[in-house]
């Protein structure tokens, strides 16, 4: 299981991400320079451990090594959400209080990836409608369950005839 990679893990990752080409450790360097002071042997030492822990591969160019990530920033973020969500003892509350954290333009993101995943879920040849992933999403919502979900948030969907326009 993957563990959040510290400050400066992330920001020579981030570079090797953004990047999406192998690097070496001196521009790594170059660029972390330019935001902070720091030595060409700390970079060196993060990226080895970085290499260590399989975050990257490395391949050799003349003395120095060539870093590539091997997976990519949003599968990180995936497999760190994927811990700690399994590390709960009530997962379906664990959910459902995510949720209610998250910003407008993240459950746009949401929306956006269930309309991907759902017909793989369900067998479906065609992405659902607007509307259709809407109405799974609410039928999900009223399902009862034994835990508080924190604070209610008013949607004016809710208030509207699901009959309508059939």
């Amino acid at each position: 299981m993957p563990r959040q990679l510290g400050d400066l893990e992330d920001a020579v990752m981030t570079r090797v991400w953004q990047w999406n080409r192998p690097v070496t450790v001196r521009e790594v360097l170059e660029d972390l320079q330019q935001e902070r002071s720091i030595a060409y042997t700390t970079v060196m030492t993060v990226m080895d451990n970085l290499h260590q822990k399989g975050w990257v591969r490395r391949e050799v160019d003349g003395r120095a090594y060539r870093y590539t990530a091997v997976s990519t920033r949003a599968a990180y973020s995936a497999a760190l959400m994927n811990e700690a969500w399994s590390r709960s003892d009530n997962p379906a509350a664990a959910l459902v209080a995510f949720f209610g954290m998250m910003s407008a333009e993240q459950r746009e993101a949401l929306k956006d990836a269930m309309r991907i995943v759902l017909p793989n879920l369900h067998g479906a040849s065609e992405l659902p409608s607007d509307e259709a992933a809407d109405e799974a999403t609410r039928e999900r919502a009223d399902e009862p369950t034994d835990e508080p979900t924190g604070e209610a948030t008013e949607d004016p969907a809710d208030d509207a005839d699901p009959e309508a326009g059939r």
